[in-house]
């Protein structure tokens, strides 16, 4: 394990952060009225959009990288302690159902592992060795993307994380709410939101939890469009696990294609219930198989399979 830094140390490493600064003006705010409190919460998070708008060329420049190693059949591992490492578990979590994503395609990891969701686990953010256990756990590969997430931009998992990625040649992007981070630094594509102190000193599960929730979003949504998940913005990945995405599903190719009722379900009934190979049909007039073949032709581009379609 790394040795932690001595209790001097830290303390200096804390006192230059602006996510750990303290707010004299808000030393009494434990005496305010509930809705003066809530209002100032409110206030708060209303400048987070706008401190993640001044990174938008940074955001997408690793979209497009992301993309790419994706389209070669890389994955996207996030890789961050506490707030931020459930961050990325809980958008990992979420791209199966609405992507469509294959198991291993998008895999977030948290120090600790995933007891560490719940509790804390002792020590387990301090340790790079941890970070790069659990990387080479999953058997990473340069194709890979590695998206190291942390408030401070100081946390050694996150580092420990990218650094032991890009040694291997894989994609890296360091997702910190602190200038001149460490982990924007140690990574290639570095993503800094700078949100400000927090309401509650150093709590980073606010404003900052906040950026990095929009952030990742936007990585694995936009990575998504640009893999073809998407038919405009219509989710045509969707899995249908339920009753409330099977109905869902039939919304999709109801708005997609305009066909009535009957024409949706034989055209779900003829591709096994896919949405993407449902539309394809009903716009191009071709049978089930045949929709498989060019979609498979097409990478999954919903727009290219439709021009195949139709020379």
């Amino acid at each position: 394990m790394t040795s932690t830094p001595r209790p001097d140390d830290l303390l200096a490493q804390l006192g230059s952060l602006t996510t750990e600064a303290f707010r004299p003006e808000l030393a009494e705010i434990d005496r305010l009225p509930t809705l003066d409190i809530a209002r100032l919460m409110n206030g708060e998070d209303a400048g987070v959009a706008g401190a993640v708008a001044a990174r938008l060329p940074e955001i997408a420049g690793a979209v497009d990288a992301i993309a790419a190693r994706m389209g070669r059949g890389g994955r996207l591992v996030y890789a961050g302690a506490g707030t931020a490492g459930r961050l990325g578990v809980l958008d990992a979590s979420e791209c199966p159902p609405t992507f469509n994503t294959a198991p291993g395609e998008v895999v977030g990891l948290i120090a600790g592992g995933p007891r560490a969701m719940v509790t804390s686990v002792e020590g387990a953010e301090d340790s790079r060795e941890l970070a790069r256990a659990d990387l080479a756990a999953l058997a990473l590969t340069a194709e890979d993307t590695v998206v190291g997430i942390s408030a401070s931009g100081r946390t050694p998992y996150a580092i420990g994380a990218v650094e032991y990625a890009r040694s291997l040649g894989a994609l890296t992007v360091g997702l910190a709410c602190n200038a001149g981070s460490a982990l924007a630094a140690a990574a290639e594509h570095g993503i800094e939101v700078v949100v400000g102190p927090e309401l509650l000193t150093g709590s980073t599960r606010l404003k900052a939890g906040t950026a990095q929730k929009l952030v990742l979003n936007m990585l694995s949504t936009i990575t998504m469009i640009r893999l073809g998940k998407t038919y405009g913005n219509l989710m045509v990945d969707v899995r249908a696990s339920n009753e409330k995405l099977r109905a869902r599903s039939r919304r999709i190719v109801s708005l997609a294609t305009g066909a009535d009722d009957e024409e949706i379900e034989e055209a779900l009934a003829a591709t096994g219930g896919e949405v993407k190979h449902a539309i394809l049909v009903l716009l191009a007039g071709v049978d089930g198989p045949s929709a498989t073949r060019l979609l498979e032709e097409s990478g999954g581009h919903l727009r290219a399979a439709l021009a195949a379609a139709r020379p």
